[in-house]
């Protein structure tokens, strides 16, 4: 009776007669027959009905045979799996002519929810069933979310989904999920199955992240529901709204860059609370179909996501540690990774338009690490063999002065088009605007001049004073710098490796674009006669008291030290004397170096290669640096300065010097007419007509740190420690008087070596981290990027990395001004929103985009292939300690391997 598919009705009747006389209930082998015949005939089940009546007599029709069902199952279990099978033989049949009933769906609430994890696994990874019929049964139980009264439904789909995540085939998922997700909306509208329609939906979105597309085809609807849902008056309503919301919140986050297609939804949920960044950050990341948190990943089949931190990494392209460790930095620097991809360059093929495209595929691939080939070949400097092992900081020196010379160039483009439209337009037609890339306006534009981006991100101003001893005239000039270049003192740098003390103190490759330069005269053991300045220079760095006479072990040094070392006056005598015009020949004279300018990075460089001229070879300092994670900078400020400030902005402010420039620094600079008018004044110059200078000191915090690894000079590796830090994500602690404050201006008049009655020297002063702990600054939430790999690590990871490892030590360190007026007002110093990314424009959405869907294709490959391999490994022979890694980039087993094999051999993968 069965097999001959009876009516809805008559089924129903034969259940409830067979649920009275279970004795009549087929047994043993006829169970299973009987089973596979009955879901058969529910397959065939169909509703002509219009009326609510007549609906609900279809749906208890059906929940009656359900249950029968479920009684046989109970009664032999062994008539389960016969059964599920047919069911899954039922909803993958392809015939176009046979369409099954979703009155299938009654049935899943009776399977027992601890069979999914195997079920799904032996589906999926069954190589039997095609994807055309797996695509038909996972579109056919998306369709069972209509069936009123059955439970579990959504738990299953997402299952199967999870599952083909799993085993990375994403064609299907990708197919699924726009041909159905309309669908699964809809059923949003009907609150008899809202919740597990939400439930599938939020599924589907979250984990569809390669691409906008799917969201978008549901965003006309979403305004129309949630007014709906505002004025329904059901008491889950409001439940449910806060859930969508939240989903909505999220996938608005992730695909930003549409204000029009998202201004309604804004208005329609604007009262509505909205989750933090850090919730929405979690959610996607766990959700991505490339995300390991997937339980039903084997070993074999691990998806190669991003990892647990969720940012990506950058694959070496052989020797290329140096540009990856400075490019992690770079997007780091949060307020200028914010800037470089807010920056309108449609079109543009410049370095900045690749940067840009670098930033958007570091924040926006499902890559766990990226190549960065095209800006890897754009960027390298000419002097660099491709290949060969290169230093971090001159490549950084170089791409920032790239960025900046290109930027002037286009400004320069800009200001002349104007004069040539006319002519050009005559000439040839039209205006060649098209093939200058057209950076933003504003923040770049201010008062006529326009400052570029690396200046107003990474740039500063030095100035240097030289006071000649012999008659007190000073001359005074001011230079721009993009990065500090720190030496350490003599006596670290006499004693690298262990090895002899060297003749001389550490000395760069070129110029130092801002620096100090070599310093000439500080020899080992203090066998050059020093006056006072170089005694300070001296106890400053060590703590006030000369090396010679500090009892006990030296201290580490810190950056503060090395900064106070920097800035500390210095000598020029012997070979390196001054010439004075107001003297007319070589005298002795005093230098000082002040900061007036604060740039909003401050990238400080340890200069870690000392000359040994003993044996000619240059020397790694593995001194240990303490790293402060707040630092206060002493910032000098006039009233009326002796330099031009205006001045200085006509030339070019990352100019870098000769190699000789820091020699002959001292040299070059001149005294100007003014003070060469007031230098008969007697012994000292007074300075009675410019305003003493006001210190301010500047507070920092700690954003990243490269690493070198290797004890030469000449090779090693780069990493690096990075942390996300705005410039309004914190200040000077409340209650806390900077010591540089204290020092400089509580210290009291004093006699400097040079006659001139002044205050002390402001130094530059940290903070230990539990202070900066205390005083709001976390010091936890750090990243250790080190080429593809990316891991959670912790500032006292970076504090300590060198007392672990000798051979790693800081190199290149970038501290993020913090200003409090900033926090106060509550944005950037770029004008953007606090904690929030800018819009990815479109065609960087459309490049990710590209490359996200060619990754999940690669991804579907290699497990394809893989699958093949575990498939014939199982029945063949594989001697002890075989590799079954494939090498990087390999899609299979490599080579002929003989006669046989294929799909049909493949042993199906049952468990």
């Amino acid at each position: 009776m069965v097999c001959e598919r009876p009516e809805p009705a008559l089924c129903a009747r034969l259940s409830t007669m067979l649920s009275d006389f279970v004795q009549c209930i087929p047994r043993e082998k006829s169970a299973a027959l009987f089973c596979q015949q009955l879901v058969r005939t529910i397959g065939y089940f169909q509703c002509a009905a219009t009326q609510e009546q007549e609906l609900r007599e279809y749906v208890s029709q059906v929940t009656k045979v359900g249950a029968l069902l479920q009684n046989i199952w109970k009664a032999e279990p062994a008539t389960l799996l016969p059964s599920l099978q047919e069911v899954f033989a039922i909803i993958s049949s392809t015939d176009p002519s046979f369409d099954p009933s979703i009155a299938l769906a009654s049935l899943v609430q009776h399977i027992p929810l601890q069979m999914i994890t195997v079920l799904i696994k032996s589906l999926t990874t069954d190589q039997n069933v095609k994807d055309a019929c797996m695509t038909q049964a996972l579109c056919r139980m998306i369709d069972w979310l209509s069936w009123p009264l059955a439970q579990h439904v959504d738990t299953w789909v997402i299952a199967l989904l999870k599952g083909l995540a799993a085993v990375q085939k994403f064609t299907i998922l990708i197919d699924v999920t726009l041909l159905k997700i309309e669908l699964v909306f809809n059923r949003l509208w009907y609150p008899i199955v809202r919740q597990g329609a939400l439930a599938v939906l939020s599924h589907m979105l979250l984990s569809f992240q390669h691409s906008p597309e799917a969201f978008h085809l549901v965003v006309p609807h979403i305004v129309p529901l949630v007014q709906t849902l505002k004025s329904d008056g059901l008491p889950t309503s409001k439940t449910f709204l806060l859930q969508f919301t939240d989903l909505i919140h999220c996938m608005m986050y992730q695909y930003s860059g549409f204000p029009e297609l998202y201004d309604n939804i804004l208005e329609a949920i604007k009262e509505l609370p909205k989750p933090n960044e850090d919730k929405i950050k979690l959610i996607l990341n766990q959700s991505a179909w490339t995300s390991q948190s997937n339980s039903l990943a084997s070993g074999l089949l691990r998806i190669t996501g991003k990892s647990e931190t969720g940012k990506t990494g950058l694959i070496n392209l052989g020797n290329t540690c140096y540009m990856n460790s400075i490019l992690q930095t770079l997007f780091m620097a949060t307020d200028f990774r914010r800037s470089v991809l807010s920056l309108n360059l449609n079109g543009s093929s410049t370095l900045m338009k690749k940067l840009q495209l670098l930033f958007a595929f570091l924040a926006h691939t499902q890559r766990a690490a990226y190549a960065p080939r095209n800006f890897f070949e754009s960027s390298r400097p000419p002097w660099f063999t491709a290949g060969s092992q290169q230093d971090c900081s001159e490549y950084l020196r170089f791409l920032l002065d790239r960025l900046h010379e290109e930027e002037k160039t286009i400004q320069a483009f800009k200001m002349a088009k104007p004069a040539m439209a006319s002519s050009e337009a005559s000439s040839n037609g039209g205006s060649r605007a098209s093939d200058a890339p057209h950076l933003t306006e504003d923040p770049l534009e201010r008062d006529g001049y326009k400052e570029t981006l690396i200046e107003k991100m990474f740039g500063g101003k030095l100035s240097t004073g030289i006071r000649c001893m012999q008659c007190t005239g000073i001359s005074e000039k001011e230079e721009p710098f993009t990065d500090l270049s720190l030496a350490f003192c003599p006596s670290a740098a006499q004693r690298p490796l262990g090895g002899s003390p060297s003749t001389e103190g550490p000395r760069t490759e070129g110029g130092v674009d801002g620096g100090k330069g070599t310093h000439q005269g500080m020899v080992s053991g203090g066998s050059e006669a020093l006056d006072g300045p170089g005694k300070e220079k001296q106890a400053g760095l060590n703590g006030g008291m000369p090396p010679a006479d500090r009892p006990g072990p030296d201290p580490p040094l810190s950056v503060p030290d090395l900064i106070n070392y920097f800035l500390a006056p210095e000598i020029l005598d012997e070979d390196n004397k001054y010439y004075c015009e107001n003297c007319a020949s070589l005298q002795q004279a005093e230098k000082t170096m002040q900061v007036v300018d604060a740039p909003e990075y401050l990238i400080l460089t340890l200069l870690r290669f000392s000359y040994d001229a003993k044996f000619h070879v240059r020397r790694k300092i593995l001194d240990n640096v303490s790293i402060p994670l707040f630092m206060q900078l002493p910032v000098h400020h006039r009233a009326m300065s002796l330099g031009s400030r205006d001045g200085s902005r006509c030339s070019s402010p990352l100019q870098v010097d000769s190699p000789d420039s820091g020699e002959n620094l001292a040299k070059k600079l001149k005294p100007s007419g003014k003070e060469e008018a007031g230098a008969g004044g007697g012994g000292r110059r007074a300075q009675s007509e410019e305003v003493p200078p006001s210190v301010q000191p500047v507070p920092y915090v700690l954003s990243s740190v490269v690493m070198h690894s290797g004890m030469s000079s000449e090779s090693g590796h780069y990493y690096c420690y990075g942390r996300n830090v705005s410039g309004s994500d914190g200040g000077q602690p409340h209650g806390l008087r900077p010591r540089a404050e204290a020092e400089s201006l509580d210290g009291g008049g004093g006699v400097s070596p040079t006659g001139r009655t002044d205050m002390d020297p402001p130094v530059c002063t940290s903070l230990s981290s539990q202070e900066a702990e205390a005083a709001g600054q976390p010091a936890r939430d750090w990243f250790l990027f080190n080429d593809s790999r990316v891991t959670f690590t912790s500032f006292g990871s970076v504090q300590n990395v060198t007392s672990k490892f000798p051979k790693d030590t800081a190199y290149v360190l970038i501290y993020r001004k913090q200003e409090l007026r900033q926090l106060q007002a509550g944005s950037s110093p770029n004008g953007l929103r606090l904690s929030a990314e800018p819009p990815l424009q479109k065609e960087l959405m459309d490049a990710i985009t590209k490359d996200n869907k060619l990754f999940l294709q690669e991804q579907e490959l290699n497990a394809r292939a893989r699958a093949l391999q575990a498939a014939s490994a199982s029945c063949s022979f594989r001697p002890n300690g075989f590799d079954d890694n494939d090498p990087p980039g390999s899609c299979g087993p490599s080579g002929g391997g003989g006669g046989g094999g294929g799909f049909s051999t493949v042993s199906r993968l049952v468990f």
